[in-house]
């Protein structure tokens, strides 16, 4: 049974979410304050975070930060009853795997549910060509695909869920140029039109964790007019 945390302040949306959640097997463990929210994420380490971004005592951007640096991987998808870009960026740029903007469908809601526990039971091989690999060294990184580990000059790089799957994806497959709906398909696990920012915001993310110098990026290479792709030789 999976284990869901809802972090959200009006009651008739938790009561929705809870019925289809239910549905779909999970327990749901909900709470309408930021700093509640945090607590919970910290206390039980949940399958899955539903995050609203306008939260009383701390709102959801600032509880995203301070879950990721607990180093809590937990997937989240945030809510926004805001429609500025600027917000649905922010949130990924500060670790949350997806967003759905109010008011949004059930049907849109349990796909993207059931996307991330469907990439959560393929693991971490996607697409990774039929290697058998389950470490890939290029230079001074590392890419643990069974330990869910990435090491950097032998330093740990903590990412999150999506950002470890882009790059299991990109560095299996080096020289592979995917286009941004590609993979928005493979990672996210569904059909996401319009949304290609996020693969670049994910992108951008992983960057600026492994690369040395992010206007000259060494691993993940930008293939102009498709998309990205890891760099073959290396």
């Amino acid at each position: 049974m999976k284990k869901v945390l809802i972090i959200e302040d009006d009651p008739e949306i938790i009561h929705l979410l809870e019925i289809h959640l239910k549905d779909l097997h999970c327990e749901v463990i909900a709470v309408t304050s930021g700093e509640e929210g945090l607590r919970k994420a910290i206390d039980t380490v949940p399958d899955l975070i539903i995050l609203d971004i306008m939260l009383p005592e701390m709102d959801g951007i600032e509880v995203c930060q301070k879950i990721r640096a607990k180093n809590i991987q937990s997937p989240i998808i945030m809510l926004t009853a805001r429609s500025e870009e600027i917000d649905k960026v922010l949130g990924l740029e500060v670790g949350a795997d997806d967003y759905l903007t109010k008011p949004f469908s059930v049907r849109e809601f349990i796909a993207r549910v059931k996307a991330i526990f469907r990439r959560q039971k393929m693991g971490a091989t996607i697409d990774s060509g039929g290697s058998s690999q389950k470490i890939l060294l290029f230079g001074n990184l590392t890419v643990d695909i069974e330990m869910h580990k990435v090491t950097l000059d032998g330093q740990k790089v903590e990412l999150s869920p999506k950002e470890f799957e882009l790059l299991v994806l990109l560095s299996s497959n080096p020289g592979k140029s995917y286009d941004r709906s590609k993979l928005l398909n493979l990672i996210w696990g569904y059909d996401f039109k319009g949304y290609e920012h996020t693969v670049n915001s994910h992108i951008n993310r992983l960057r600026s964790k492994i690369e040395p110098d992010m206007s000259n990026p060494k691993f993940i290479l930008t293939t102009w007019g498709v998309g990205y792709k890891f760099n073959e030789e290396l």
